[in-house]
């Protein structure tokens, strides 16, 4: 049995399976969504961790059957969010400052005029923006003496989420993150696969502060969880959500890809073992690396998927659920005219423009709250579209599938407009937990339960297959209105 913990945006989940890939059993804890002011977001980092405790225990006390059973425990974790902790005790130092936080643009602006982007890219791969970790530690460094203090005095270290449930699970023994989590920092040189000292000193991180970098599939020392768990089990397979659910898949080939919709959504694409030369709109970033072999990917981010809903949903209260918005969408024959352009934290690829604003063009008086919810699912459509034609021109690989995983595969508007707009076929996968069922099977890699590669391609179960329905010209004169809304919204 295979025990993961899945640290998202929204909750953290502890979910055991068979190493079949079959979910058992699953706990899960919301935690709070904070925003200080416009543009900031961030969570209680004590928050998680105890979150994190309960669902290990609520599995433990439901499943004692199983519990004997189960061989090691995984984590996949939200990505870039920054954590600043103390080294002895684990005790955040300030809340953690999530992905979506922008407060890093001012400093990544800076950097920019300085002249600094293009090293940036060709040392990590990913574009100069305060959506990854570096600027966001860098503004608590300039922002907050105390921990500019403690970073210098070794009493404080920082990490991904990764490496703070890490530390807090080892009781401080093990201070480490994997090479996906290490490449979304800006700090990664992906090349060497080492942190760069140059990149350290541009964001004034001390690189004594920086955990050390493992193999996905390695071994992060061992846990009962403070107690949660009977007994002490292996800490085995840690990956970011994005590529973790890539690995679960089954994108083991290059050319493989993915698209995840999520709070935000991530289209990856893989490219084997040898890093690419240096692409313009998409960022290179790991897949994964198990025996000391890294596998790469191309990457197109999407900032708002099925976080716009939740804007829909919270903000303008236009629909009471999110699980309605299909029903909505379909109410009306099509968008008339109206497009939405969810940039409320900016316009990631092939844009690249943090300071762009959302926008909601082509209303009449005939709009009604369909039609915006409407545009809403197809702005998600949108900008997949918008990444992997970006991926197709700098790849010169065209995916013949695209598989999909996350919350919003129940949506079958979405499958099928996303098909209908990618003009390729979308193929969702049977357990939507992938992205904790890939940090799992990539421990079973490492720890031997399950053989080779081969073995965790066996262990995909394809659902249902979405075949484009509408005619390429329609679906590029949809596209090509959107692209009309984004640069209105620019």
């Amino acid at each position: 049995m295979l025990l993961s913990i899945d640290q998202s945006t929204s909750a953290t989940k502890a979910i055991i399976f068979s190493q079949r890939g079959e979910l058992l059993a699953k706990a899960s804890r919301a935690h709070e969504q904070i925003y200080p002011q416009p543009g900031w977001v961030e969570h209680n980092a004590n928050e998680i961790w105890v979150n994190t405790l309960r669902v290990i225990a609520e599995l433990a006390k439901e499943q004692p059957h199983l519990v004997g059973e189960v061989q090691f425990l995984s984590i996949s974790d939200q990505r870039e969010t920054a954590v600043v902790f103390d080294r002895l005790t684990g005790q955040p130092l300030l809340n953690a400052i999530v992905w979506q936080c922008r407060r890093g643009a001012e400093i990544c602006e800076r950097l920019a005029s300085a002249g600094h982007g293009d090293y940036v890219k060709r040392t990590t791969g990913l574009k100069l923006d305060p959506y990854f970790s570096a600027s966001k530690w860098n503004w608590a460094i300039e922002n907050l003496p105390r921990i500019a203090e403690q970073l210098q005095d070794g009493s404080a270290v920082v990490g991904t989420v990764d490496t703070y449930l890490i530390h807090r699970l080892t009781q401080g023994d093990v201070f480490a993150t994997d090479v996906t989590n290490a490449s979304r920092t800006l700090l990664f040189d992906i090349h060497k696969m080492q942190w760069d000292p140059n990149l350290c000193e541009l964001f004034c991180v001390p690189m004594r502060a920086l955990p050390k970098v493992l193999d996905s599939s390695a071994e992060f020392g061992q846990t009962d969880a403070a107690g949660a768990w009977p007994s002490r089990i292996p800490i085995r397979g840690v990956m970011g959500d994005s590529q973790a659910s890539l690995f679960a898949l089954g994108c083991h080939q290059v050319g493989d890809a993915k698209v995840t919709f999520g709070t935000g959504s991530s289209l990856l694409l893989n490219t084997g073992s040898e890093c690419r030369a240096e692409t313009q709109g998409t960022v290179i970033t790991l897949a994964w690396s198990h025996k000391g072999q890294p596998t790469y990917c191309l990457e197109g981010i999407v900032n708002y998927s099925a976080a716009t809903l939740e804007w829909l949903k919270n903000q303008l209260r236009l629909i009471e659920t999110v699980g309605e918005s299909a029903e909505l969408a379909k109410s009306v024959p099509d968008n008339g005219g109206v497009y939405l352009v969810p940039a409320f934290a900016g316009l990631s690829a092939p844009y690249w423009k943090p300071d762009a604003r959302a926008a909601l063009v082509g209303m009449s008086a005939h709009t009604t709250k369909a039609h915006v919810v409407r545009a809403a699912l197809e702005a998600i459509a949108y900008q997949i579209r918008d990444a992997l034609d970006m991926m197709r021109q700098e790849a010169g690989v065209a995916p013949k599938l695209i598989r999909a995983d996350g919350g919003g595969v129940s949506n079958e508007f979405l499958m099928q407009f996303t098909a209908d707009i990618l003009q390729v076929p979308l193929q969702t996968c049977e357990v939507n937990e992938s992205s904790p069922l890939g940090a799992a099977l990539c421990g079973a890699l490492g720890g031997g339960v399950l053989a080779d590669i081969d073995a965790v391609s066996a262990c995909v179960k394809p659902s249902t297959t979405f075949q484009p329905q509408m005619e390429p010209a329609t679906s590029d004169a949809l596209y090509k209105g959107w692209k009309d809304a984004v640069r209105r919204a620019l």
